[in-house]
């Protein structure tokens, strides 16, 4: 566990509001269980979805991957109710610090089911090579540019 940096994109009290969207929209629930993200997100400030879209939010993680707490490439970090999500797959997850990027980034992101980024992060984890981060790597600056999966 570490405090991973990001410019903050949601509203105060995100929770609460994320819990009576999802209590009032079946079809958000649904997408939320699915995927653990939501392209409509009513927590996300105007102004933190084009920090998202464009991936902005995420550079203070520089700071972390300089303190040790990170890697350029791995798992993305998640929280701790996301850890139950990862069942037995949970332990592939802690063999590695987390990354700025990963091949999940880079396999449809947000667009791919949550059990889809579990399996992803352990066949990262399984395979990964030195020329694998490097491929990673330069596969995440298409990715970014074209915002494909960000939301």
């Amino acid at each position: 566990m570490f405090p991973c940096i990001k410019f903050r994109t949601m509203v105060n009290d995100g929770d609460a509001v994320l819990a009576r969207h999802l209590a009032a929209n079946p079809e958000a629930r649904a997408e939320w269980e699915a995927t653990r993200k939501l392209k409509d997100d009513p927590r996300v400030t105007a102004f933190g979805a084009i920090l998202r879209k464009n991936s902005i939010d995420e550079i203070p993680q520089l700071l972390n991957i300089l303190r040790g707490e990170m890697s350029l490439v791995g798992p993305r970090p998640i929280t701790v109710p996301e850890a139950q999500l990862y069942g037995t797959r949970f332990a592939d997850y802690t063999s590695v610090r987390p990354g700025l990027t990963g091949l999940w980034q880079v396999s449809g992101r947000n667009d791919v089911s949550y059990d889809m980024r579990v399996e992803l992060d352990s066949r990262y984890v399984a395979g990964r090579t030195v020329w694998g981060d490097f491929v990673i790597m330069a596969k995440t600056i298409p990715a970014v540019l074209a915002s494909r999966g960000s939301y």
